[in-house]
């Protein structure tokens, strides 16, 4: 499994290159326009998320790397900032009232619902953010 990957300051005013890279790399991959479009929202939130909390003590760095694994694509996203599992997160009541629902989390729900599979893990100092998207054009979870 060989990765392109994108390295850059973990600052949202990168996003649009971030985009154009992993879309790209989708493309070359044959991604499914539907898949690609749940591809691109998790991305974008997965990144917001790293650029907002992984590094509370100032500036640090994000890589972004994506190829294939077999019949899947898969994009991982990685920081070195506090160790923090995002997909420990509940999901957000989506059943209550808005007016009654508590303010964040659909970010995170949103990866796991457009994703076919989601994963986190800690290694070498890195928090490291897998998501996969198999290629056929099967429903999202």
């Amino acid at each position: 499994m060989t990765f392109d990957t994108f390295r850059c300051p973990a600052n949202v005013a990168r996003l649009d290159e971030l985009v154009a890279f992993v879309e790209a790399c989708a493309d070359r991959f044959g991604l499914a326009t539907k898949k690609k479009f749940g591809l691109l929202v998790a991305l974008e939130e997965a990144f917001v998320n790293v650029c907002h909390y992984a590094y509370k003590e100032g500036e640090g760095d994000v890589s972004v790397g994506c190829g294939a694994d077999g019949d899947a694509f898969v994009v991982e996203i990685a920081d070195s900032g506090a160790a923090f599992d995002v997909l420990s997160l509940p999901d957000p009541d989506t059943t209550a009232d808005l007016m009654d629902r508590q303010i964040g989390g659909l970010g995170v729900y949103f990866i796991r619902s457009l994703t076919d599979q989601v994963s986190y893990r800690r290694e070498a100092g890195q928090n490291i953010v897998r998501m996969v998207f198999r290629h056929t054009e099967e429903p999202l979870q």
